[in-house]
């Protein structure tokens, strides 16, 4: 009879006891599984819920490698790279064949993938015949034929993002993406297949902008004519010239001098020549916008540029025959090359960039004159990208000169210039062209007057005027950002901008 009460009394014990430690928690373990769980939101925030405000900086130099970075397929933020201890140790550009290098056991660093073997033994099996071959790769025969069974796993996966500073094989860096793991070896390295990939695979939805000055020391210099001199100051001021002239820090100067063509039938006094310098302080402007963009799809801006502080003095002297065939005559003196790498958070961007020095001349023949011209400003070429406009070209200049000497003798006009020609690109492409001319220009002009007594009289006026020209083109390989492919060049620009530096008159 007193059965069914008890097994009453049973259940609703036991439910008394299910809710109570449905509401502690049934062990002292469980609050902290609790916590863990609702603090991993915070701790690995869903990609989009902020954006990473990434440095531009240039990259470390000397003994101090820059590091590679890798943006991992199966990464929980797809198209964001991280640093690594991998390196590429070669890189074929034409094959897209790659050797990537994982750091030696005992190394410091570690690289973000880890590299075990495919199979690993138990404890059971260690004491076991033969289970020194399957426990460890360094037994597995090196090369294409190893066993998939004891060969190590890859540094990287198909599918995988790198980027790279220059290695031997890619003197412009590595922007690449593993398209086939080819064959591992047992210290560490992968050879992969790759393909050519853009920088909002590894930059994602960050936002980064900058300016890198570029260091002159980096800059290779091949001179084109005899008579070229460089000068460059990386820390503290060089002084130069008899005065002790000082060159700003990071400038690069250039000194020519050399003969030009002289026009026909000119006196040798009036021997044509052209001397002085150009020097210039160049940096690279970089900038991505990659907020509001989805994975792998095109940031919403982008810029790349060239900027730069600028001075240039240069004297042009003699009769001098300044065109060929109905076209200027142009004389390149130097040739400079550099490929910096800037810093963008953890991804190295590998920039390339060419500059050719020149002088110009354009004249009618028939005037002569020793004039000098000292002219300082600055320069700001490149491309910028908006979705709402696409690419658009950026030139501007601030510049002004001033005269050191005058003389013009005849009647004609002539034009000088002292420039530079510049592209910038990013790993080995061409992104910007620009050619930024400052010039001199003089010109005179005569009149006359004659009476029946046969006297006359006969006056001129000249004057003398500076100026600077630019223009230039944005290239195709401007998409290396990820942005839409463009079909044409796209001019950047043209800046045309002349003032007067002084006239006279004559009367004879």
């Amino acid at each position: 009879m007193h059965k069914p009460r008890t097994h009453a009394l049973v259940s609703a014990l036991s439910t008394v006891i299910a809710a109570t430690l449905l509401a502690t928690g049934c062990s002292t373990h469980s609050p902290a599984t609790t916590d863990a769980a609702a603090t991993s939101p915070v701790e690995t925030p869903e990609p989009g819920t902020g954006q990473e405000k990434l440095a531009v900086v240039s990259a470390p130099t000397g003994d101090v490698a820059t590091p590679t970075a890798v943006a991992a397929v199966n990464a929980v933020e797809p198209g964001k790279a991280k640093k690594t201890a991998l390196k590429v140790a070669s890189y074929d550009r034409k094959s897209g064949r790659a050797v990537i290098a994982a750091p030696r056991s005992g190394s410091d660093a570690a690289p973000s993938t880890p590299l075990p073997t495919t199979t690993t033994a138990s404890p059971e099996s260690s004491d076991s015949p033969g289970s020194s071959e399957s426990s460890s790769g360094s037994g597995a025969p090196q090369g294409t034929g190893s066993s998939p069974a004891t060969r190590p796993k890859a540094a990287v996966a198909v599918g995988d993002v790198i980027a790279s500073a220059p290695v031997p094989g890619a003197p412009d860096g590595v922007l690449a993406k593993v398209t086939e793991i080819v064959d591992t070896t047992a210290d560490g390295e992968t050879t992969v297949r790759t393909e050519p990939t853009k920088l909002n695979s590894v930059l994602g939805r960050s936002e980064a902008d900058g300016t890198v000055p570029v260091d002159p020391s980096t800059l290779d210099v091949d001179p084109l004519v005899k008579g070229v001199k460089v000068s460059w100051a990386k820390t503290g001021d060089l002084t130069f010239g008899p005065e002790g002239a000082k060159l700003p820090l990071g400038s690069l100067r250039i000194d020519v001098g050399a003969a030009l063509q002289t026009a026909p039938g000119a006196p040798a006094s009036a021997a044509a020549s052209v001397q002085g310098f150009v020097q210039l302080a160049p940096q690279v402007s970089f900038s991505y916008d990659g907020s509001g963009s989805r994975a792998n799809s095109s940031p919403s801006g982008a810029f790349l540029g060239l900027t730069g502080e600028w001075a240039s003095q240069w004297r042009l002297k003699g009769r001098a025959a300044g065109t060929t065939r109905g076209k200027p005559i142009r004389v390149p003196f130097a040739e400079l090359h550099a490929a910096p790498v800037i810093q963008v958070g953890p991804v190295p961007v590998v920039v390339n960039l060419d500059l050719v020095c020149y002088f110009q001349v354009d004249a009618d023949g028939r005037v002569t004159v020793d004039a000098e011209q000292k002219l300082t400003g600055d320069f700001r070429v490149g491309g910028d990208f908006t979705w709402s406009k696409g690419w658009t070209g950026v030139s501007e200049s601030h510049m002004s000169g001033e005269p050191l000497r005058t003389t013009v003798s005849a009647v004609g006009d002539v034009k000088a210039a002292m420039g530079a020609e510049a592209t910038v690109g990013l790993y080995g492409t061409v992104g910007v062209t620009a050619d930024l001319a400052p010039y001199l220009r003089a010109d005179a002009e005569a009149t006359g007057a004659g009476s029946a007594d046969g006297t006359g009289s006969a006056s001129g006026s000249w004057a003398l005027y500076g100026g600077v020209d630019l223009n230039g083109t944005l290239n195709l390989q401007l998409s290396v950002f990820g942005t839409p492919v463009f079909r044409t060049r796209i001019p950047l620009g043209s800046l045309h901008k002349e003032w007067l530096l002084t006239k006279g008159t004559a009367r004879t």
